[in-house]
């Protein structure tokens, strides 16, 4: 996977703004949980959605929202 391979987590682009945003719109939470470990920044603006807990609301999915929240503490 590209995690091993030190890419850039926080990378801008795309129509969701980065890796976490996306995986957060789409309910995927193993990968949210591992690019939160990589260090994904949870506040990190850009794409349709501004952040990724933004994301994970409009996209109704209540796990990945908790993670989230728990990460920006």
């Amino acid at each position: 996977m590209l995690l091993a391979k030190d890419v850039e987590v926080n990378a801008q682009g795309g129509d969701y703004g980065n890796a976490l945003q996306t995986a957060s719109i789409r309910g995927h939470e193993k990968v949210v949980e591992m690019l939160l470990a990589k260090g994904g920044e949870v506040n990190a603006q850009g794409g349709r959605y501004g952040d990724a807990l933004s994301a994970a609301s409009s996209g109704g999915h209540k796990k990945v929202v908790e993670m989230l929240q728990e990460h920006q503490l």
